[in-house]
């Protein structure tokens, strides 16, 4: 969806959704990035290969899953989802913010505005291999001790 796109249907351009992330949604993901982790989540949704909200996403960190977790920037307040990135990082599942729930919830099959998602580890028939590799990757560069305080 372009800029303009977003505008007719009354919704907001990614910059615009930028100012409102929180101060912990460190990697954020860049415009491109985000499109391509949307499309991720809604791919992994229709193969049943997600796992959406923190009680959920929780569970199945606690039940060994891995794969990649997308989180949402804007979410107050923050205590409902500052536990979960040292959670990720504790058992190596890389993570990545995007701007908006709500775009993350409709990419995710779901009415209400998601906060988290986790995309379990692709299987070897799952088309949405490449955009899980690319978006792994850049999760995984991310260094949280060289953040400026």
């Amino acid at each position: 969806m372009s800029d303009t796109e977003d505008k007719k249907k009354g919704g907001k351009t990614y910059e615009e959704r930028v100012k409102a992330v929180n101060v912990i949604s460190q990697p954020l993901a860049n415009k491109k990035s985000t499109k391509k982790a949307h499309k991720l989540v809604k791919k992994a949704s229709g193969q049943k290969q997600i796992r959406r909200g923190v009680k959920e996403v929780i569970k199945g960190i606690r039940k060994g899953e891995t794969g990649l977790a997308i989180l949402a920037g804007d979410i107050y307040p923050l205590d409902v989802i500052s536990h979960i990135p040292i959670l990720l990082e504790e058992k190596d599942i890389p993570y990545i913010f995007v701007p908006s729930k709500q775009d993350l919830g409709a990419a995710a099959s779901t009415k209400r505005p998601t906060s988290v998602v986790l995309v379990r580890k692709p299987k070897k028939d799952f088309d949405g291999k490449d955009i899980y590799d690319a978006l792994a990757k850049e999760a995984k560069e991310y260094d949280p001790t060289g953040v400026a305080r």
